[in-house]
């Protein structure tokens, strides 16, 4: 019995016959690459101007930066710093890079972590509401997995659907925000100060 015939559409046959995409692909990756390697060093420089973090042991842990070609069948990048990573306590700060949808920034705690930092998380929305400019573009995890880094509704719920209760009660607390991709001279710039400000909701209310 012969094996069934595999074809190409000829759009798959234009794209397979060509080296130059792959090749432009392979060279934007690396460009991200050493973009979160750049933002690995000011998120160090960052925290380290934080008297809350700067003895903190979580923080000693260096920067990690992977890739890979499968998150929901695209390439990604993700840069984790800080990133304490238990069964039962978890404090990250993750970075992503997802081709073809956006960049993102994500606060990720559970545990003793959520505890300790859930208070002053709760007093800064309180403080300045779903719907004023400093909360706007927060967006709060609804879902059971915090390994899940798109935005659908399934996921992420913008702050002004955000029930209100106080985190500390969450299993786990997934903040985020994202830039889009054409948006590309401004990540910089926004992943810098997200994480900032993320280290500020931590500790500053």
């Amino acid at each position: 019995m012969s094996a069934a015939k595999v074809t190409l559409s000829p759009k798959e046959l234009e794209l397979v016959s060509n080296a130059d995409w792959i090749l432009t692909k392979n060279h934007i990756i690396q460009k991200v690459y050493e973009l979160f390697g750049s933002l690995a060093n000011e998120y160090r420089d960052a925290y380290m101007l934080q008297d809350d973090f700067a003895e903190n042991p979580v923080f000693a842990i260096s920067p990690k930066i992977s890739k890979g070609e499968q998150y929901q069948m695209l390439p990604y990048v993700m840069l984790d710093f800080p990133r304490y990573f238990t069964e039962t306590d978890i404090f990250a700060i993750r970075t992503f890079f997802w081709w073809g949808n956006h960049c993102s920034i994500h606060l990720i705690l559970k545990g003793k972590f959520l505890a300790q930092y859930g208070p002053s998380i709760d007093r800064y929305f309180q403080l300045y509401g779903k719907y004023g400019f400093e909360t706007k573009d927060w967006f709060f995890s609804v879902a059971n997995d915090p390994w899940q880094h798109h935005f659908e509704k399934d996921n992420y719920a913008s702050i002004q659907d955000w029930n209100g209760y106080s985190v500390t009660l969450l299993p786990f607390l997934k903040l985020a925000k994202k830039i889009p991709l054409e948006e590309w001279d401004d990540i910089e710039n926004f992943m810098i100060s997200n994480f900032k400000k993320m280290l500020s909701i931590l500790t500053d209310y």
